[in-house]
Parts: structure tokens; sequence; C-alpha cells
């Protein structure tokens, strides 16, 4: 009787004990819910994704290559010929010397050869319908073969300008260069009725020698 009054009262004394363990910690919930000291606790927010935006820089527009180049025309001061040089613009992409100076005497042999010497306007020496037939550059070699229009009509001063366009329009990249002109496929050995003899290769500095204008 005496061991079963102790196992009821070790009972009821753990059952108290259990009361008081959960009283304290309720306690202790509402003390820390309660004091103002203790730290809140903060929850994260995601915030949203900016969108990312793509800047393009536009690219300039494409311009047309252009390259600087000169022709040469004849030109009466005061009774006398002389050469005058003419800065033209190639307006198409040239990668070499022999572009560009095709293109250059392509645009020489379409100039107006009328009587602009009356006026004191330069003017053009080399017969109408003369055609660049090829054009070649090697180092400092320039050969230039052109129609057989380029041999026909006009007097000493007239073939004596036309031949010092071609050898300074050749030369306007580089004026120590040689040319070495050919008509129709054939070197140049006289030129006109009254034939002006040709001794090639030419240069700036034999032409002046050879043809003073």
């Amino acid at each position: 009787m005496k061991q079963r009054q102790l196992i009821v009262r070790l009972s009821l004394g753990a059952k108290g004990a259990i009361a008081i363990l959960l009283l304290a910690v309720s306690s202790g919930i509402v003390l820390t819910s309660c004091n103002p000291n203790t730290p809140e606790t903060t929850v994260p927010t995601t915030k949203p994704t900016q969108p990312i935006t793509a800047v393009v820089t536009p690219k300039p527009e494409a311009q047309t290559a252009t390259t600087k180049a000169e022709i040469y025309l004849v030109e009466d001061r005061n009774g006398k010929l002389e050469l005058v040089a003419r800065p033209i613009t190639i307006e198409q992409k040239a990668t070499n010397q022999q572009a560009v100076l095709e293109q250059a005497f392509n645009r020489l042999l379409t100039q107006s050869n009328s009587n602009n010497t009356a006026t004191n306007q330069p003017t053009s020496t080399i017969p109408q319908k003369t055609t660049l037939r090829s054009i070649k550059v090697d180092k400092d070699a320039i050969t230039v073969d052109l129609s057989s229009e380029f041999t026909s009509g006009g007097g000493s001063a007239s073939m004596t300008g036309r031949l010092g366009q071609v050898i300074y329009t050749a030369t306007s990249l580089n004026p120590k260069a040689k040319v070495f002109l050919s008509v129709n496929g054939q070197p140049l050995e006289t030129l006109g009725g009254e034939g002006l003899e040709i001794t090639q290769p030419m240069t700036r500095e034999s032409f002046q020698k050879d043809f003073p204008l």
C-alpha cells in the first residue's frame, strides 16, 4: 500500500514539474515578444529585376572613298604654252596607283580641246576620241598605251602640248617616274607630220629639255 502511494505522489510531482516548465517557457516567449530591446527579425524582400536595355551605337554612314589626283592641261600665257595642273577627285575606291592613274587618264581624255586658248582658259591638245587602251605601273616605270587618234592632226605646238599632258599626268603621283608611251600597242618613236622624235623612257626632266613649250 505504501509503495502505491509513493508512485502516485511521484506521478503528481512529475506532472507539477512539467506544468512549471511549460509555464516558464511560455513566460519567456511572452517576455521576449514584449521586450522593446529585442531586435526585430527582418525578412529580406527580393527587388524586381530591372530590364536590361541594350545601348546600340549607330554606325557612321558609309562614305564614298575619294582619292585626289591631278590631270594636266595646256594654257596660253602671253603667247607661250604652259602645262597647268588640275586637281580631280576620283569618286571610286582605288586600291593602287595604277587604278588611280587609269581613272585620271579617262578624265583627261574627256576634256574639251576646243579653242579655249583664245580666252586664256586651260584646254587639252589631245585629239578628241583618243582613248586609253591600257596603263601599267611597275615601281618607277609607267607604261601608257593610247589609241591611234592621239597622233592625228595639229602642228608642232599641239604635238608638244599633248605629249607633255600625257607625261605629267602619268607622273602626277610620282614626279620622278619614267614614262613609256605607245600607240595601239607599239612604242611611239615619232609624233605628228613634222616627226617629233620620241626618246623613251621619258621623264618630266627630259621633256623640259627636249620639248620646251
